[in-house]
């Protein structure tokens, strides 16, 4: 795998000082002096390269939260080392390019991150979390209003096999509704089928995260948000002695450049924060942002970042919700995480 090198601030130590009060140099006394251990030397300063860092970000509100650092390394602003950024809507891409060592670092699904953690032998860690819950039912009606209401009702739906799935799955069957006999999910392979399939049909429904349900509402004023799965995920779990958080997406860095390059980790993740806190704070700018990298539309993204639930959560915080998270996941199907819970080396903490 490629080596890459970490920047630090270079450091020029000085052997003497200036003497203000005086204009002519004074030779200082043996008891000025520095010792030979103290002298500096050329092999004491230190000067170092920046470290080449690759990031792949899936469009959605896990590259939405990274749009001020892009442009700040774009514009030359971010120079303590080589950002490259690339953005995909292929979740396959980005999986081989960790495995393969081809990026360094990436934003991904939840649960992508337990499997890859599983599938590699510990060859990724969890950096922080990106996005909470971003899933929302909708519909071309008025008939849903509760959990209760989607009983024996069609619902359209892409990500199978993902957090989508298992985040319906959990909230239905808690509800006391088998996903597979009470309800009929109709699995899309991306959203734009179930955008056509709301705007095609009275009453239909369909999940969706956020930016698309923006997106769906552009298209026709019939549309309504009707759930909020994150709210519905909330209400099982507040009885629960350890409440887990609906969690869509993390950032994740393979193990190896984490341990050769951990001053470079820390800036990537000093540089996220801040562009997450940018990205909520400043919705306006941050949507054009959005809008100059074609992630979604500036329009579209200005409604949709309040309800993207972009966050930057890393440490001790990070994980007790995201191990909450993947045991709910794991109870449903251990397949869903990779087959074994991740063990604690999964979660890093700088």
């Amino acid at each position: 795998m490629k080596k890459l090198l970490s920047l630090i601030c270079s450091l020029s130590l000085s052997a003497a000082l200036l003497a203000g009060c005086s204009s002519t140099p004074q030779e200082p006394t043996a008891s000025q002096k520095p010792s030979d251990s103290e002298t500096p030397t050329t092999s004491q300063s230190v000067t170092t390269e920046a470290v080449d860092v690759k990031v792949m970000a899936l469009k959605g509100p896990t590259a939405m939260g990274m749009v001020q650092f892009m442009s700040e390394t774009d514009n030359g602003s971010i120079t303590d080392n080589n950002y490259d950024f690339t953005i995909t809507a292929m979740t396959d891409e980005v999986s081989a390019a960790l495995s393969q060592g081809t990026t360094d670092i990436a934003a991904v699904p939840a649960n992508l991150a337990s499997v890859l953690y599983n599938n590699t032998e510990g060859g990724v860690q969890v950096l922080a979390i990106n996005t909470l819950g971003v899933l929302y039912i909708v519909e071309s009606g008025d008939t849903v209003q509760s959990i209760e209401d989607l009983r024996g009702k069609t619902i359209y739906a892409s990500g199978k096999g993902g957090t989508p799935e298992y985040a319906l799955n959990y909230v239905l069957a808690q509800n006391g509704i088998d996903p597979t006999s009470d309800v009929t999910i109709e699995w899309k392979s991306e959203q734009a089928e179930c955008l056509a399939a709301l705007t095609a049909q009275e009453n239909a429904i369909a999940m969706l995260p956020q930016p698309f349900v923006t997106t769906a509402q552009s298209k026709s004023d019939s549309i309504r948000v009707a759930l909020d799965l994150t709210e519905e995920w909330d209400k099982l779990q507040a009885d629960s002695e350890t409440p887990s958080t609906l969690v869509t997406g993390v950032v994740v860095a393979r193990t190896e450049f984490v341990q050769e390059h951990p001053e470079a980790v820390s800036s990537f993740l000093d540089h996220y924060a801040s562009s997450v806190e940018f990205v909520n704070s400043n919705v306006a700018d941050a949507a054009q942002l959005v809008g100059s990298y074609d992630i979604v539309t500036a329009e579209v993204a200005q409604k949709a970042i309040p309800a993207c639930n972009i966050v930057f959560v890393e440490g001790a915080e990070m994980k007790d919700k995201l191990s909450g998270y993947l045991t709910v996941l794991f109870d449903q199907n251990a397949k869903s995480v990779g087959g074994t819970l991740p063990a604690d080396d999964f979660y890093y903490s700088r």
